[in-house]
Order: C-alpha cells, then sequence, then structure tokens
C-alpha cells in the first residue's frame, strides 16, 4: 500500500504544472494534499478509482486539505473534535485555526489515516502561542485515535525536527518552524507512540528536503526544509517497507513525501 503527501501550495495553481501527471506517476492508494487554497465548487477533481474528500476553509483562498483514495472509508471526520478543543485552555487561536480545513481523518477497519495542514507561527511568531495549543490538541486526538486502532498521519506539520532537517539551522533558529517550542512538541508527539517515517528508514539521511523557499534560488541551491512527514503509530513498524521524499517532482515549493507498507 503506497501512501503519499503533497502540500501543493493552492491546487488550482499546481493543475496547470501537471499535477494529474504526477497524480498517475505516482500511483498511491491514498493521495493527501495540504494547503489547496480552494472553496467547495471551484474545482472538479476527480480521478477514475478514487474517492475525493475535501476540507474548505472558511477563509476564501486559505488552507484547506484534500484526501484522495481508492479505499472507502467506514467514516469520515473534519478538524479537530470539539471535545478535544474544550479539553485545551481557552485560547481563540486554535478555535480559528480550527474553521481553517487544517484535518481529515478517514477510518478504516485496522488503521485511521489522517492528513493535517499544520498551522504556521507566522513572521514574529505571532502564532506561536496558539500554535502550541494546537500542537497539544494534535497530540491529543492522535493519541485518542491510536487507542482505538493504529493511525498514519501525514501533512505538512510546519516543523523542522532536528538540524539536520534544513540546511540553515543556524540562522533559522528561533525562526517559525525552527523554535525550541516547535520542535520539543514534535519530539513530545514522537514520545507520544509515533514514528517519524522517513527517519526511520534514513536516519542520518542530509540535505534531503521537503520544502524550499520560492526567493533566492533556494530550490536550485537545495537550501530547503523537511517539514511535510509520514508519522505513524509505533506498533505499525514491522508493516513500514519504505519511506521517500520525491525531490523530482515539481510544481510547488513542497514536494510530495511518500510512504510504503505491507500488512503481514
Amino acid at each position: 500500500m503506497k501512501l503519499i503527501s503533497w502540500n501543493v501550495n493552492g491546487l488550482r495553481a499546481v493543475c496547470g504544472k501537471g499535477f494529474s501527471e504526477s497524480f498517475s506517476a505516482l500511483d498511491a492508494d491514498f493521495f493527501c494534499l495540504q494547503e489547496t487554497k480552494m472553496q467547495q465548487g471551484q474545482l472538479d477533481l476527480e480521478f477514475p478509482g478514487y474517492e475525493s474528500y475535501w476540507s474548505y476553509a472558511d477563509k476564501k483562498g486559505y488552507s484547506g486539505t484534500a484526501i484522495y483514495t481508492r479505499h472507502r472509508p467506514l467514516s469520515v471526520a473534519y478538524g479537530l473534535p470539539a471535545d478535544i478543543i474544550a479539553q485545551m485552555p481557552p485560547d481563540e487561536g486554535l478555535r480559528e485555526m480550527n474553521t481553517e480545513g487544517r484535518v481529515i481523518t478517514l477510518e478504516y477497519g485496522d488503521f485511521y489515516v489522517v492528513t493535517v495542514y499544520t498551522p504556521n507561527s507566522q513572521d514574529g511568531l505571532r502564532r506561536l502561542a496558539s500554535r502550541m495549543t494546537w500542537d497539544d490538541a494534535f497530540r491529543l486526538y492522535l493519541t485518542v485515535l491510536d487507542s482505538r486502532k493504529p493511525v498514519f498521519v501525514c501533512g505538512d506539520m510546519n516543523v523542522a525536527h532536528e538540524e539536520i532537517d534544513l540546511k540553515n539551522p543556524k540562522t533559522n533558529h528561533q525562526n517559525a518552524g525552527f523554535t525550541d517550542e516547535e520542535r520539543a512538541k514534535f519530539t513530545q508527539l514522537l514520545q507520544a507512540g509515533f514514528i517519524d517515517t522517513f527517519r526511520h528508514f534514513h536516519p542520518d539521511q542530509a540535505d534531503i528536503y521537503s520544502w524550499w523557499s520560492y526567493r533566492f534560488h533556494a530550490r536550485e541551491k537545495n537550501a530547503g526544509w523537511r517539514i511535510d512527514y509520514w508519522l505513524c503509530s509505533a506498533r505499525l513498524q514491522d508493516s513500514l517497507v519504505a519511506a521517500r521524499i520525491h525531490t523530482e517532482i515539481y510544481g510547488s515549493d513542497h514536494c510530495p513525501v511518500e510512504l510504503e507498507v505491507a500488512f503481514h
């Protein structure tokens, strides 16, 4: 079973840059998208053999997620559940983030598939406090799901976990996506029982990234960040076959990341 995650940075834009060809070539069972930047009805993009599920932001042209799948789910959920939000400290920023189409969960008989577009802490870290609350809420949500059945979770998590995960860690320290606080929350998520599948297979591989700024010819120079992930419940470790980052695929400022699994 192959699972793909890709922040497309505007699905309508990337459709003019070979998206359908990349979709077909990757030939995934699950194809999860982040930052679709769409409202319902703005694009009719279906593929034979796939069902699709969409979560739209209330704000037009912003955020948004989608999943194409060959496997009909038992149930579909959008956003973080109200009971999870209620367990967090009061935070209007968190409530706003939960209206931005950031999470889709598909339930199957033996596992869940979750895609997330984690909020960016933004320039000046003005959204960092709410981002911390989001990370706590999302981790709690995943642990609740994991208590029921194993979880595959993917997406643009807007954090480079370790120094190996970005080109210039020293000059980016305490910038959005590489603050001590965000990195610590990601460590907590892994410690809650999840595997960073790329690092599972490639623990020491440097200079491979999933996002590059559009500025300063960053992609040409490979001055990037690894902020797109496939994580899974630790008890799925024996099912993992391979994890890849498709740096050869263009169209967005991110590239697709892949997980291959085989259930025994």
